[in-house]
């Protein structure tokens, strides 16, 4: 593979772990925003199945943690991104040639790697608290799990199975490409 189309293909995954982030990213902005703690709340009839104060703690924690999973992941992208730019523009290296020299160096196939295994790992750092995150929302509108709710289970069940799924096959594309 030749240097250029290696860039390329490294700019590509990079944009697409930032846009994927973003988007992520968002979501959990709302999440943050929105109050789940609906006093009026009819979806949940028994009161013994009432969410404790630690499952809403427990649902802002994972929200901020996945917030800052998907963000320090997408940094991390957006920084490979730029020094492969940086160290390609043949404006930039005649302008600035030591920051080249600088740039260049820490930047190779392996440090590359690296960087793109450790953006990928902090998105699914940030799947997966987002996935915790949902299981509480869940808990706060539908019942605890704890009390055995058809509903509760029916929403978390599928979650707690195709999320970690999809992350497997995500990890799996992501050790393959690593280790090519």
């Amino acid at each position: 593979m030749s240097s250029s189309s290696f860039t390329s293909l490294h700019i590509t995954a990079l944009d697409a772990i930032v846009n994927v982030n973003s988007l992520f990213t968002l979501a959990v902005f709302v999440g943050l925003s929105w109050n789940p703690n609906d006093p009026s709340n009819n979806l949940n009839p028994d009161p013994a199945c009432s969410p404790t104060a630690a499952i809403a703690e427990n649902l802002v924690a994972f929200h901020v943690y996945s917030f800052s999973s998907f963000l320090f992941s997408s940094l991390v992208a957006l920084a490979l991104k730029q020094a492969i730019r940086l160290s390609r523009n043949p404006r930039f290296s005649i302008h600035y040639p030591a920051a080249v020299e600088f740039i260049a160096a820490r930047i190779n196939r392996s440090a590359l790697r690296a960087g793109m295994l450790v953006s990928g790992a902090g998105s699914v750092v940030g799947c997966t608290f987002l996935m915790l995150a949902l299981v509480n929302v869940v808990q706060i509108k539908l019942g605890t799990l704890a009390c055995g709710s058809s509903h509760a289970y029916a929403a978390v069940v599928p979650l707690v199975i195709l999320v970690p799924i999809a992350l497997l096959i995500y990890v799996s594309v992501v050790v393959y490409a690593f280790t090519r």
